[in-house]
């Protein structure tokens, strides 16, 4: 009998450690499927995401009922639970997927141990990610900074199928009395330490995940390139939460577009324009994306707290009351900056934000506000349901002018250009920022610039800008100048 420990793998379909346990399971026995409830995770966790993980939960519950199974859920600490676990059931191992930030390796690690000490075997395997860690390197053998040449050689190789669900014969029965006890009803949000989220955040499992994937790759897939910037289009797949919690796994994802792909070719024969496949593959390089950043962390875990990119002195971000108040005013979505104050919103009546959005709210924050890219990165924290250590960290990184394969630091978004030439009709702005429902797309743009009776005039309950964004874009030049150890001026670019 082998135990499955399931973590950010919430599905039966496609999951390469259980598929792995199930093949090493003797012919009389069975997979014990197990979930625990880690109070040391669950310090970092935080309403958006634990309503997702416990409706997860509940489909991954009803997908092993469905088989005769049920899974196993328990709350305490893994490196005690598993091991106690395992002797109640006589299970000769414990299987599971890899996980790659800090927090998780380190809880692996004791978990191993205990393992150890009680004399239960444990394998693992890669998961989340088509190529893991430390695979694709530089030709040194070393992790790549730069995502242009991981994405080369990650686009160049070969991905696994997606692999088998289990069957009802390669589970533990539902009704067996080894796993009787332990088959209690899931705990509420309450239960575990947290209110019900004030986000309406989107339907968990691997069903709705299913659905998304095969909503996109039947139309907005062959658009993605030119579509995938404009949060009014909705021309996003909506995937990541799926894949941050794996009620999806990243094969049946890729599998999924490679059809796109087949069928793009197909689209693109006698059309002009840009070609559907290209649109496609955009896609995917957004995938390796996400693996790129998982290496980072994997090889750099320090990067969650401290700057990946190093200068010559101290970065000074703005600590004061003033900008106190403003990292205020940006969390609440009232900078005077439309298309921030939109984003801001979103995510926090959805627990989710347009992608072109994160990047533009997040260079406000830390090029306009010049607050330190960490304020951001814990907010995220705490409100997004697709909240993951490694791209988020990447993306605040990447926008803070911090990170891997980072923003330049003399380019920095232009607020008001970024939201006339991503929303240009101001649909996204007005979805977000009622205030402004009533005012044409030409003064919603050129918002700043309006005097001040005409604001009053046009949206009295809207708020004034709480800074000047080209005040502060020669602040923050000079600030980064400073931290470089510069002392002649150099020519800066806006966006």
């Amino acid at each position: 009998m082998r135990l499955f420990w399931h973590r950010r793998d919430l599905r039966v379909a496609d999951n390469r450690g259980l598929a792995a346990a199930v093949e090493a399971a003797d012919d009389d026995g069975a997979v014990v499927p197990v979930f625990v409830f880690d109070d040391d995770v669950l310090a970092h966790g935080s309403p958006p995401r634990v309503r997702f993980m416990l409706d997860a939960l509940a489909a991954l519950r009803a997908a092993y009922r469905e088989r005769g199974s049920d899974l196993v859920a328990v709350r305490g600490d893994p490196a005690e639970v598993l091991p106690t676990l395992a002797a109640e059931v006589d299970a000769e191992s414990v299987v599971w997927n890899e996980d790659y930030s800090g927090l998780a390796r380190e809880r692996d690690a004791r978990v191993r141990m205990a393992l150890d000490d009680a004399g239960v075997a444990r394998e693992t395997r890669h998961d989340a990610v088509h190529h893991e860690p430390g695979t694709i390197t530089t030709n040194d053998g070393e992790p790549y900074a730069v995502y242009t040449y991981f994405w080369k050689k990650w686009r160049d190789r070969e991905k696994a199928a997606p692999f088998d669900s289990p069957a009802g014969a390669d589970l533990v029965d539902g009704d067996a009395t080894a796993i009787g006890e332990s088959l209690d009803p899931l705990p509420s949000i309450a239960d575990l330490g947290f209110d019900e989220p004030d986000a309406d955040v989107q339907a968990a499992g691997t069903a709705p995940a299913r659905d998304r994937l095969a909503d996109f790759c039947a139309d907005a897939v062959y658009r993605y390139d030119e579509d995938r910037d404009y949060p009014a289009k909705e021309a996003t797949s909506r995937l990541s939460t799926d894949l941050k919690w794996g009620t999806i796994g990243v094969r049946e994802v890729y599998a999924a577009t490679e059809e796109a792909m087949a069928a793009a070719q197909q689209r693109d024969e006698g059309e002009e324009g840009t070609p559907a496949a290209d649109a496609v593959e955009e896609f995917q390089s957004q995938l390796a994306w996400r693996e790129f950043y998982t290496q980072v962390l994997w090889a750099t875990p320090e990067v969650v707290t401290q700057n990946y990119k190093e200068y010559e002195r101290p970065i000074e971000w703005r600590d004061d009351e003033t900008a106190m108040e403003n990292l205020a005013a940006w969390k609440e979505g009232r900078t005077g900056y439309p298309i921030v104050d939109a984003g801001m919103r979103q995510l926090r009546e959805e627990a989710y934000m347009h992608n072109r959005v994160r990047m533009i709210v997040a260079s406000f924050l830390t090029k306009d506000l010049l607050l330190d890219w960490r304020h951001g990165y814990e907010h995220f924290k705490q409100h997004l349901a697709d909240h993951d250590t490694a791209n988020d960290n990447g993306g605040w990184q990447w926008a803070a002018s911090t990170g891997t394969d980072a923003q330049p630091y003399f380019r920095i978004f232009n607020p008001m250009t970024q939201g006339e030439r991503y929303d240009p009709d101001a649909e996204y702005i007005s979805e977000y920022v009622p205030e402004l429902g009533g005012v044409s797309a030409e003064n919603v743009h050129s918002w700043h610039e309006l005097p001040v009776g005409r604001r009053r005039q046009l949206a009295p309950k809207y708020p004034d800008s709480v800074v000047d964004h080209s005040e502060m874009r020669e602040r923050a030049l000079s600030m980064f100048k400073r931290a470089r150890g510069e002392e002649e001026d150099e020519s800066a670019s806006a966006d």
